[in-house]
């Protein structure tokens, strides 16, 4: 009897972690929410390295700035893991840059200054999940462009600074209209994947304005409707799993970001990828294998 009271004590002690975080967002403590450079973890960027610079095409990407890679371990939520290549770079991404249109939105509903109506939910779903650029333009031009850069600039999450950059949208997903480029590069639709992997963080911790308006931008960016990049692989060897996502294509500009919780905890992760490369769809599509690889072996390590 004693056997089997420990036993059970054993799994309640060490599963409670996994077990009661099965919910998006969680619920962490804000005292517990590290800055990125704080989950820098020396084992996983190793690993990551190495897996990546096996491929002589993405060696050579990446020694040109042209591929830059982040991703967040969750297996254990509470000691979240960072590690990044190019992670500072900031590139071209196309569409992704839409999910802080996403931010900045419900920022304003947060505060009032934009109105929550059927027609405005429905162009956030169809901006990030279809990445419609007609329903994107249409947000934009409801918040304008100094809205945005606020939020992305705001001291609470500093998603574009002035030494690197970051998440930036200064221009609309239309023809016509004024722009409002980055300073540093003079980029319309920017980002780092360092920036983004914490956008993501955040947002799976229920951080980004607060857990009520982070569990609706979730609701908005899981099941996308397009299933390239990540998602086709991912919905061939994680089909269970939720994907909550976010891509850009944009000529020799390929960018993607997804935030896996599968059932099991070796599978909930934080991915993002920027590629410069003709065949940038493909190398992100064969970038997920790889990098479950690197999260597993770090679990051992």
């Amino acid at each position: 009897m004693k056997s089997y009271q420990f036993f059970i004590f054993f799994i309640y002690i060490f599963c409670l972690p996994i077990f009661g975080q099965n919910e998006l967002p969680l619920h962490i403590d804000d005292a517990q929410i590290k800055p990125l450079s704080n989950l820098s973890n020396p084992l996983l960027q190793k690993s990551l390295e190495q897996e990546l610079n096996k491929i002589p095409a993405w060696k050579k990407l990446i020694s040109e700035n042209k591929m830059a890679v982040g991703v967040i371990d969750l297996s254990n939520p509470e000691e979240a893991k960072y590690a990044g290549i190019n992670g500072n770079q900031m590139m071209y991404a196309a569409s992704l840059p839409k999910i802080a249109i996403l931010l900045a939105a419900m920022d304003a509903i947060e505060k009032g200054q934009l109105t929550e109506t059927p027609e405005i939910t429905e162009d956030m779903k169809l901006m990030i999940s279809n990445s419609n650029n007609q329903a994107s333009t249409r947000m934009i031009d409801r918040l304008g462009y100094a809205k945005i850069e606020s939020v992305m600039t705001d001291k609470k999450y500093n998603f574009y600074d002035k030494t690197n950059g970051g998440l930036w949208v200064g221009k609309r997903y239309a023809t016509g209209g004024i722009t409002n480029r980055e300073p540093l590069k003079q980029l319309s639709h920017a980002a780092t994947v360092a920036q983004v992997c914490k956008y993501y963080y955040l947002l799976a911790n229920g951080k980004l304005i607060n857990n009520k308006r982070s569990k609706q931008m979730l609701d908005i960016m899981e099941k996308p409707a397009l299933h390239h990049k990540f998602v086709s692989t991912l919905d061939l060897i994680a089909p269970d799993a939720r994907l909550f996502r976010k891509s850009g294509t944009w000529k020799n500009f390929h960018s993607d970001s997804v935030l896996v919780w599968g059932k099991e905890a070796t599978r909930r992760y934080i991915l993002v990828a920027l590629i410069d490369d003709p065949n940038g769809e493909s190398i992100i599509r064969n970038l997920v294998i790889p990098i479950e690889k690197v999260l597993k072996k770090a679990l051992i390590l």
